[in-house]
């Protein structure tokens, strides 16, 4: 792993909060350990700004690494919209189809979690996250073996993305 990425790594090691019902999980890159929400496979990342901020960097990332920016749903105004009060959350729908596709041509089934999508949510006390999808849970959930390095290199881009989102 390049020495920028394992730096990257341990900051988000380190800032990586524990929630209640949160489970341990090992990472591939070295077999560091992080935290994952109380979800499946789902990793997420403290930030330190604001919701607006946080989402802010998250697109600016995005566009700054070239990565193809999809769309953002504004999931508490669709609640709103609906009379349903919700925690304050984005999706962000962003992919590289050069490199997704291929996850597609292992299981086309795959495609139910492409293009990435990273989550803003501000919880009740205020804190901001940023949530996605683990690679290594999607490989193994559409049983992708043949695809290793892709998988890795996205691992990294999403952590990097979600380090600069967050300022961690």
């Amino acid at each position: 792993m390049p020495p920028k990425f394992r730096a990257i790594l341990a900051l988000v090691t380190a800032a990586i909060v524990a929630v209640p019902g949160a489970v341990a999980a090992q990472t591939q890159e070295g077999g560091a350990t992080r935290m994952v929400a109380p979800a499946a496979g789902v990793v997420r990342l403290k930030s330190a700004n604001s919701f607006d901020e946080t989402l802010v960097r998250l697109k600016a990332d995005v566009q700054a690494k070239g990565i193809r920016f999809f769309d953002a749903i504004d999931q508490s105004g669709l609640g709103a919209q609906a009379d349903l009060k919700t925690a304050r959350s984005t999706l962000v729908l962003f992919g590289n189809p050069p490199l997704g596709v291929q996850f597609l041509q292992s299981n086309p089934y795959a495609g139910l979690d492409w293009p990435v999508r990273m989550l803003v949510l501000e919880e009740a006390d205020g804190s901001v996250w940023v949530a996605w999808t683990d690679f290594a849970y999607i490989a193994d959930r559409y049983a992708i073996t043949d695809k290793g390095p892709q998988f890795k290199m996205a691992s990294e881009v999403a952590l990097s993305i979600a380090s600069a989102a967050t300022g961690r």
